[in-house]
């Protein structure tokens, strides 16, 4: 598992999981199962590593280009 996940992107997940999740706790009804999606984007930020970079083949981690 190589990193794949770079800065600002890791950056932007992270707050987007973060905001994500918080969404599950404040909203009510079948919308805030929406905020469980939160958890693959803080996961995917705090691991900079994210499956389908790999397969897409997309890396914006400055140290591994290619």
């Amino acid at each position: 598992m190589a990193a794949n996940v770079g800065g600002i992107d890791r950056t932007l997940r992270i707050v987007a999981g973060i905001v994500l999740i918080a969404m599950f706790f404040v909203l009510e009804g079948p919308a805030r199962w929406v905020g469980l999606l939160g958890l693959v984007a803080l996961g995917t930020g705090l691991f900079s590593f994210c499956p389908l970079y790999t397969v897409l083949g997309i890396n914006t981690c400055p140290m591994k280009k290619g």
